[in-house]
């Protein structure tokens, strides 16, 4: 009788343990998708274009210390 004891008397304690990991990965995950969604979102902003209407001078090609 002693194993049927002892595994009924911890399934409360099992669930949590289960519930706990289960909460870890999913907080793992959100940071991991938050880390990565920040690295995009900056790669975004460094790609910057001419613009349109305005002429494209040799000094807008090769000035190094432009904008």
């Amino acid at each position: 009788m002693g194993i049927h004891y002892d595994y009924k008397s911890k399934r409360g304690e099992r669930a949590m343990l289960k519930e706990a990991k289960r909460k870890a990965r999913l907080a793992q995950r959100r940071a991991k998708r938050l880390l990565s969604s920040e690295s995009d979102s900056s790669v975004k902003e460094e790609v910057k274009t001419h613009d349109i209407k305005k002429t494209i001078t040799l000094d807008d090609l090769t000035n190094p210390n432009q904008k």
